[in-house]
């Protein structure tokens, strides 16, 4: 089972991006993003913005209740914010085997330190991460996501995790249904 983090005030087009797939594929809506998807309280991005609330543990083990429900292996996948949970819960919760980190907030205030101190061993999962080349051109604290991303991806492989990089066109918000393809087949080809 994949499950996609999704928004519900703007939806992946999961349907289309999970077609011929052998895995099935759930899409999981989270409101409120900024809050329930980040994994630790940070300040908002600019000005009069809401500030991150960091409440992805309350959502990990909400979602996590659903896995002895679903036969065989699990996977979850993410895009943005999704793409940080996605990456986030793969390194708390044993039971995913793999997840699909997609154009990942990885640029979140003190993720990459966190993950260095973290990671677990990886041995036996997978880890699928995607961005867009002109990501990095948004400006902080977008502009580091590459390197931060090669960290994650160096991180990840010193604890025996098998992982895959795809740096592919555009910006954030262009090509998001295709990425989503991208990580989902990735991710169903480890499950099979």
């Amino acid at each position: 089972m994949i499950y996609v983090i999704d928004s519900p005030e703007h939806p992946l087009d999961v349907a289309a991006a999970a077609e011929g797939l052998r895995s099935r594929v759930a899409s999981v809506p989270i409101a409120d993003w900024g809050d329930a998807l980040t994994p630790w309280p940070a300040p908002a991005l600019r000005p009069g913005e809401k500030d991150f609330g960091g409440r992805a543990d309350e959502t990990l083990a909400s979602l996590a209740e659903t896995f002895d429900q679903a036969s065989g292996s699990h996977a979850i996948c993410g895009y943005s914010l999704g793409g940080l949970f996605a990456l986030y819960a793969f390194v708390r919760e044993p039971r995913l085997a793999a997840c699909a980190c997609l154009s990942g907030s990885v640029w979140y205030e003190g993720w990459v330190d966190w993950l260095r101190e973290s990671a677990p061993d990886c041995a036996g999962r997978y880890a699928y991460f995607s961005v867009g080349k002109k990501e990095k051109r948004a400006g902080l604290p977008f502009r580091h996501v590459e390197e931060d991303l090669a960290a994650c991806v160096e991180i990840l492989r010193a604890h025996g995790c098998a992982v895959d990089v795809a740096l592919g066109p555009g910006n954030h918000m262009q090509h998001v249904t295709e990425r989503l393809a991208a990580g989902l087949t990735a991710l169903d080809a480890f499950l099979a």
